[in-house]
């Protein structure tokens, strides 16, 4: 365009500075206008670009040294998704030196042509920086150029739009050198108290032993140093480091997890039963245990063993003979063999398992992992692949050396194998102030205020009763829980949706369906068309529950839509015991329905549905381990009934699906109020070359009911006589 350096840097300069002022803006009273730039990377689209180094996007990326540029007519436009409807009061434009002399800035709700309605117009502008105070809502913006001031086309280094803020003063800065998580969570540094830090250790032990359905939940954080403990780890508590690097803290001790407080059969001296050791974790630490002993890790469903170093041996139940039900290692090194034990079924994904591993019983599945045993099956019943396809690390909490609080958000990685932190730890931080904190009682309005000020979220321990939708409409936003955070919605509506829009990273919570029904818990998505394979939404460690602390209802528990969608461990439970549970009292009909094209999920466990526990309706999915019980509960046969089929197959590929891969896969029995229950199929899927499963098990828990075939009419029957059935591949 003829434009010379020095101008170029003197209008960047300008823009910077429009930036800059328009940011201090304080807000005042109700209905403030925001602070908060809601256009910052928002998908923008234009009517045209002058070459291939000005697209639409530079204009809302922040950046005032890379600009939109038009091609030389009239008339122009640049417009921006905000993701969601929002209350415009102001709009920033930083021209270069190609400006609009004649312009209208234009709302919309759809982008339609004939929807747009002007907020400000003029006929007479002169180049620079501009702040217009305007007034209208749409979830679009526009800027519509009808008459150039040059010879050149309409430029801008920056496109600014800001929203009115809701009258809510809870939504409160967080200081990031001295946030308030509230009373839930323990921070101790290397000056602490040992023994203060064990006496408290110990006290929530004792609490949660056996508090599995209670509203107690702690999150213990450990700042980098070395310290002595033994934590005895249990229900709804997390224990945390916070260095970047697992090693920054050091356990001397052990984080355990020990099968010592539920009967196993008829004798009730038999407490080694781990297969209620839910909702708990550990994470981003490293623990050197005294000689010669070993750390026991005796746990079933939504427990995480992530970004650990562990000095020494695990064990992953009670050492005799107990039982265990899954369980998950991620992202951590072992230095010692790994014994699985009793262990029905376990993933162990893009670890270093530098002692090896010993034992198998229905499927153990390894992605991606250094010193993973041969793929072998079903004696012993190892599903190995070498590389995962593509991951992204949960993101964590990490205190820096200048003494501020951080979220590290790991890299996405493409066919990885081993740790994200052993050779390098690419990935990026965000400070503690660009995050709200939430604490039970906060409003869901105070919530989404935050969100639309462009806040992250950090859920804090302790039951989140919310009346309305947390809805998170930015790209790469991160809603990060600490101990168990819990969501309940308590009017019907989902707990948590999302918009179609790139990185939205979702962790470390559970969601708990209210008593009054809700269609749908938890959705990710309103829309199954973009790609987001550059960038895709991801999950981690999240939990979903129907029942069992209460009579909980929910139609179906997650749906995701998004394509490219990472779920990154998940146990979405139909609770089979607790309060609230019976075929009528915590209705459920699916756990998760998967509508978007190419999505992951490592460790998907979900159980215990009406119709189908998991429905998969979109192209190139991928799966590495599928664990499933159906239903205890049906009455009769006749309630278990899909048609003229004897029930309803745990894992369905829709027909429509041409590719689908799934390793490491089973579907179980244990038709507790009618043992004499058929049902036709573990599994449903189009019988075609591009639909491919690999170690498949089903089985009749006890031979208490029946499953008829493992696959489409094919594997045999689980049943009483044979109560464990095995296909190694299907096709």
């Amino acid at each position: 365009m003829g434009s010379t350096l020095s101008r170029a840097a003197a209008f960047a300069a300008a823009a910077l500075c429009l930036v800059t002022t328009v940011s201090a803006t304080s807000q005042a009273g109700a209905a403030a206008c925001g602070t908060t730039n809601v256009a910052l990377n928002r998908p923008a689209t234009a009517s045209s670009t002058e070459n291939g180094g000005t697209p639409a996007s530079a204009a809302v990326d922040g950046n005032a040294g890379s600009r939109w540029s038009s091609q030389f007519s009239d008339p122009q436009w640049l417009q921006v998704d905000l993701g969601s409807t929002q209350q415009v009061c102001r709009v920033s434009l930083a021209w270069e030196g190609a400006y609009g002399k004649a312009f209208q800035v234009q709302v919309s709700d759809t982008a339609a042509a004939n929807s747009w309605r002007d907020v400000y117009s003029t006929t007479t502008s002169t180049s620079g920086t501009q702040s217009l105070d305007v007034s209208g809502s749409g979830r679009y913006v526009r800027v519509y150029g009808t008459q150039r001031g040059t010879g050149y086309g309409y430029s801008l280094w920056e496109l600014g739009v800001y929203a009115t803020t809701p009258d809510t003063p809870g939504v409160t800065p967080t200081d990031p050198r001295n946030p308030d998580f509230g009373p839930n969570v323990y921070v101790y540094g290397p000056g602490s108290s040992q023994s203060e830090i064990q006496s408290r250790l110990d006290s929530i032990s004792a609490q949660m032993k056996t508090n599995q359905f209670g509203p107690q939940r702690h999150a213990v954080l450990f700042k980098p140093g070395s310290y002595n403990a033994d934590v005895n780890l249990r229900f709804y508590t997390q224990i945390v480091g916070l260095g970047l690097m697992p090693d920054d803290v050091n356990i001397n001790g052990h984080i355990r997890v020990e099968a010592d407080w539920l009967q196993q059969g008829n004798d009730p001296n038999n407490l080694g039963n781990a297969t209620q050791n839910f909702w708990r974790g550990a994470e981003n630490l490293s623990v050197t245990l005294p000689a010669n002993q070993i750390e026991r890790w005796a746990v079933s469903q939504a427990t995480a063993y992530r970004r650990m170093h562990l000095r020494g041996q695990a064990h992953l139940w009670n050492g005799y003979d107990g039982w265990a039900s899954g369980g998950l290692i991620v992202d951590s090194k072992i230095d010692g063999v790994t014994v699985s034990g009793s262990q029905q079924q376990f993933l162990t994904r893009n670890s270093n398992l530098a002692g090896g591993w010993s034992g198998s019983v229905w499927n153990m599945v390894f992605a991606g992992t250094q010193g993973a045993p041969a793929n072998n099956f079903p004696n012993p019943s190892h599903t190995t692949v070498d590389t995962s396809p593509v991951t992204r690390e949960k993101p964590y909490l990490y205190f820096d050396n200048s003494g501020e609080y951080r979220v590290f958000v790991p890299a996405l990685r493409q066919n990885s194998r081993g740790t994200s932190w052993e050779n390098g730890n690419p990935g990026s931080s965000v400070s503690l102030a660009d995050f709200f904190i939430v604490k039970p009682g906060t409003p869901a309005a105070t919530i989404n205020a935050a969100l639309t000020q462009g806040k992250h979220l950090l859920l804090t321990p302790g039951i989140h009763q919310l009346d309305d939708t947390i809805r998170v409409t930015r790209p790469n936003t991160i809603v990060l829980g600490l101990g168990l955070a819990t969501l309940t919605p308590t009017t019907g509506k989902a707990a948590l949706t999302t918009s179609d829009v790139d990185g939205v990273k979702l962790a470390g919570f559970l969601v708990d369906a209210g008593v009054q029904n809700s269609p749908v818990l938890l959705e990710i998505g309103d829309s199954t068309t973009n790609s987001h394979a550059s960038n895709p939404t991801s999950l981690h460690d999240v939990y979903l529950r129907v029942g069992g602390s209460q009579a909980g209802k929910a139609t179906m528990s997650m749906r995701v839509n998004s394509r490219n969608t990472i779920i990154d461990h998940t146990w979405v439970w139909r609770a089979d015991h607790g309060e609230g549970v019976s075929w009528t009292a915590n209705p459920g009909q699916n756990g998760v329905v998967v509508n978007g094209d190419d999505v992951i999920a490592y460790g998907l466990f979900v159980e215990h549905y009406q119709q189908h526990n998991l429905i998969w309706n979109g192209n190139g999915g991928r799966v590495y381990l599928y664990q499933n019980e159906l239903p205890y509960d049906p009455p009769n046969q006749a309630a278990w009934m899909n048609g003229s089929k004897r029930g309803w197959a745990g894992y369905k590929v829709a027909d429509t699906v041409t590719t689908h891969q799934a390793f490491g896969v089973g579907v179980y029995a244990f038709n507790q109020a009618d043992p004499s229950i058929v049902t036709d199929n573990g599994f449903e899927a189009p019988n075609r070359s591009g639909v491919r499963f690999t170690h498949l098990v089903a089985v009749s828990l006890g031979g208490v009911g029946t499953i008829a075939n493992v696959i489409n009419g094919i594997g045999g029957q689980a049943d009483l006589a044979n109560q464990v059935r095995y296909v190694v591949n299907y096709p």
